[in-house]
């Protein structure tokens, strides 16, 4: 072993055991691992920073933006809501829905961009179900690794391997060689999942000092509001056709007209009244309605409108927190509105949102509202859309905004332009497929003309990239490079080969598998692959054997990176929103990999003989 070899080690080492202690936090000791190779001497510092320019690492990058797409469309949303319903509040139908969603996708492009789209799924579906995402983000990211075993193209590795078969004279695989292998590692892995579940992290590890906010809901009961949100149609009878809300004076009549739904060609849009709105035939209100079921009837045949249902909760409007919002705000000693009536006060008229609640320290007013005598220290719930109270909690001067609701983070910013980003994805996923052009520019084009269509937009792209994630696996890469030059590598595989060279083939194959997956460890899994490839086939002709049972066996080695969150970038990826530490990986990695060990050593030389 030469000194530059036992400087390489020892700073794997120590970064391995400062991942083992979390301690500092994974990226830190990415960035420390840049600044230390080069003064070994053996790498330069330009070679040290090399993957910030690396094609993959831009390829991860924009991926989370094709992933923040689908969040902001409401994609992501529906998806983990069919899944979610699917699965029936099983956990365990949830579970094997999830992989087997993860890996068939994964097995027609990047595992990553899997990953990267999907966790925001993952993320949805626990907060629906109350589940830990820690239960859910490592059998996905398990899955997306098996992912690479289920077609040729699935993974870099793969056309590796095929590649070095090609080149030594030898008929490379089909698209499906791999997929016989796969499909019972995956069954493997979802029945280990299933085994090892309460292993995972049951809790979200949060902060003690983090509240939790209110929602719709608390708030409809908190002001007594069920039973006062009304839905009606205006029928093309109605005297309200034509006229404008300043001229019908409904406030008196204790009703506040919160939206109007009105049809626009095949969509039915929700719109802002104003003082100068005209109402038309088939318009449909939204109304806060304080009055008696008596009272309510006669409004009714006096209006000329028909009642609707309330959709979703059915309980006031949270069916409509896409687009309508609430907030409670309390009135401070300096406001105007001090000594007013809310009638007199115009809050509408000045902010665009409607009183709909009052509280005066626990008592809620609620007949009277209209004409109580506003006071400091008063809590106001206000309803109207989104942008009004955006614009209202940038102004505290008549009003200071208390809460923000939960259903805050709901809001789908770009919900019309779903069918676009479906589209996009699609190109991408074909542009890949059919290696039109390279991964990483067929994401670049499926980004920006997700731009072009307003499903992102520049401040929620650059949000949504997970930057920990990438320093951690640009800090990683340079390790590849310093064992390759250091001759690390090579005397890894060497001395391994040597104690299993005069056994069965079995064994060899299982010391073939078990080499590539241990230095799929600490570099990258294509990195290990071209190293291994050649070695295998040399060794299958040094036993006079065929070359494929070994070429295979790397192959699907080198998609075994369970063990460590270094092994892969998909399992970097999780690492934060599964709230993991590196000894997770272990506990469940390790097992998990002797498992895919055995069934693969035990199923190649069946299914390609020796």
């Amino acid at each position: 072993m030469t000194l530059d070899l036992a400087l390489v080690l020892a700073l794997l080492a120590a970064a391995i055991l400062m991942f083992v202690l979390n301690r500092p936090r994974m990226d830190m000791v990415a960035l420390i691992m840049i600044a230390a190779l080069p003064l070994t001497g053996v790498l330069t510092i330009g070679e040290a920073i090399a993957g910030f320019a690396d094609s993959n690492i831009v390829l991860i990058a924009v991926l989370f933006v094709l992933g923040e797409s689908l969040v902001r469309t409401g994609v992501a949303r529906r998806l983990g809501d069919w899944i979610n319903a699917t699965a029936g509040g099983s956990e365990t139908r949830l579970l094997v829905l999830l992989m087997a969603s993860v890996a068939g996708l994964g097995s027609m492009m990047s595992s990553t961009a899997v990953v990267a789209i999907f966790i925001p799924v993952v993320m949805r579906i626990c907060q629906n179900t109350g589940t830990a995402p820690g239960r859910l983000m490592m059998p996905m990211s398990a899955a997306a690794l098996v992912s690479g075993m289920l077609t040729l193209v699935a993974t870099a590795p793969n056309l590796v391997v095929n590649a070095e078969l090609v080149r030594q004279g030898f008929q490379g695989f089909n698209f499906f060689s791999v997929t016989v292998f796969g499909l019972p590692v995956l069954a493997v892995a979802v029945g280990y999942m299933l085994l090892t579940r309460n292993w995972l992290p049951a809790t979200v590890r949060k902060s003690t000092s983090e509240r939790r906010r209110p929602t719709f809901r608390e708030w409809i009961e908190k002001y007594h509001l069920r039973g006062r949100g009304h839905r009606v149609r205006v029928g093309t009878g109605s005297p309200l056709i034509g006229r404008r809300l300043e001229d019908l004076d409904l406030r008196a009549a204790g009703i506040n007209l919160i939206a109007v739904e009105r049809r626009g060609g095949r969509t039915l849009d929700i719109i802002r009244p104003t003082a100068r709105t005209e109402l038309q035939p088939g318009d449909i209100l939204l109304l806060d309605v304080r009055a008696t079921e008596a009272e309510v009837e006669a409004l009714r045949e006096k209006y000329g409108v028909a009642t609707l249902p309330l959709s979703g909760a059915g309980i006031y409007f949270s069916d409509r927190a896409q687009d309508l919002g609430m907030v409670e705000a309390i009135i401070p000693a300096e406001s105007p509105l001090v000594g007013r009536s809310v009638l007199q006060a115009r809050v509408r008229s000045e902010s665009g949102l409607t009183v709909i609640g009052l509280r005066r320290g626990q008592h809620v007013i609620g007949d009277d509202l209209l004409e109580e005598t506003l006071r400091v220290g008063d809590t106001l719930l206000l309803t109207g859309f989104w942008k009004d109270i955006g614009r209202q909690q940038q102004d505290g001067h008549e009003l200071v905004l208390l809460d923000m609701p939960a259903e805050l983070d709901e809001i789908l910013p770009a919900e019309k332009q779903a069918p676009w980003a479906l589209a996009i994805l699609a190109l991408v996923v074909g542009l890949m497929v059919f290696e039109v052009v390279p991964n990483v520019h067929a994401v670049l084009i499926g980004c920006l003309l997700l731009g072009l269509f307003r499903c992102v937009d520049m401040a929620s792209a650059y949000r949504s990239i997970n930057w920990p994630s990438l320093v951690l696996i640009v800090g990683m890469m340079p390790f590849s490079l310093a064992l390759q030059r250091t001759g690390g590598v090579d005397l890894a595989a060497e001395g391994l080969l040597a104690l299993v060279g005069e056994s069965s083939p079995r064994v060899v194959l299982g010391a073939i598998f078990l080499i590539t997956a241990v230095l799929g460890m600490f570099i990258s899994n294509t990195a290990t692959a071209i190293l291994m490839a050649p070695v295998a086939l040399a060794v299958a002709i040094d036993l006079g054997a065929s070359p494929y049972p070994f070429a295979m066996t790397v192959a699907l080695a080198a998609s075994t990176a369970f063990m460590t969150p270094v092994s892969s970038p998909v399992n970097t990826l999780v690492v934060g929103p599964g709230n993991y530490v590196f000894a997770d990986f272990v506990r469940i990695g390790v097992p998990l990999s002797i498992l895919v060990m055995i069934v693969c050593v035990l199923l190649v030389p069946i299914v390609l003989p020796l």
